[in-house]
Formats: C-alpha cells, structure tokens, sequence
C-alpha cells in the first residue's frame, strides 16, 4: 500500500534532504495553458492544442478516408501477379509508389474542391 505523500523530505535517504518526495504510481498531470503564465510556453501549447483539434477534426479523418480509398484502388489496379521474383520486388515497389502519388493527388483535388466552395461562399456573403 501506497503512503500518502508530504511536504517533509524524506529522512531515510540520508543526505538528499533537498530532494522533493516522490508518489507512488506514473501517472502524468496534464498541463494546461493559464493563457499568460510566467513560462513562456503557452504559444508552444496553444499551437499543440490547436494541432490536436485539427488532427481530431471530421475534415481531416474524411482526407485520411480519401487518401486511403485512393491509395487502395491504385494498388488493385496496379495488381499482383505472379512471375519473376526479381520483378515482383521492383513491381511492388512501383505499385506503392503509384498508390501515394494516388493519395496526395486525390486529397489535393479534395482541399482544391473545399477551398473553391469557401470562395463560392466568401463572394456570396460579400455580395449580400
């Protein structure tokens, strides 16, 4: 069983009387943005926040989604047959190649639909 932590140092350790106390477990407190603290670090964590929120969001699991759907259909239309195992290495290796170009190619034409459909909307607002 666990002792519940205290101010005092420990004095078993002899000499480390300036050493904080340790708890028991490895949990991890998690910090949080005072938004203006005295560590300098709150752009740092607000830019990570806002990546998070990012990566979390549904427009980018639908690109993800996109950028797999394409990446898969190269590679069954590229297909496997088998031959050479010499030519089966570089085959391959030409498939994944052809897959990514795939998937940056169909996430491109993605954001290049979505940022056309937010100008369509900008010069609609501007107008009313």
């Amino acid at each position: 069983m666990a002792r519940k932590a205290t101010g005092k140092a420990s004095s078993k350790s002899g000499g480390n009387s300036g050493r904080k106390p340790r708890t028991a477990g490895t949990s991890v407190a998690k910090r949080t943005s005072s938004g203006g603290g005295k560590s300098g670090g709150g752009a740092k964590e607000a830019a990570g926040d806002a990546f998070i929120k990012l990566l979390q969001s549904p427009f980018v699991a639908e690109l993800v989604a996109v950028a797999a759907t394409a990446a898969l259909a190269a590679l069954a239309e590229h297909g496997f047959t088998s031959g050479g195992e010499g030519a089966r290495g570089k085959r391959a290796g030409r498939a994944v190649k052809e897959a990514g170009k795939a998937a940056a190619a169909a996430v491109g034409r993605r954001l290049g639909n979505e940022l056309e459909e937010i100008r369509r909307a900008a010069k609609a607002d501007a107008k009313a």
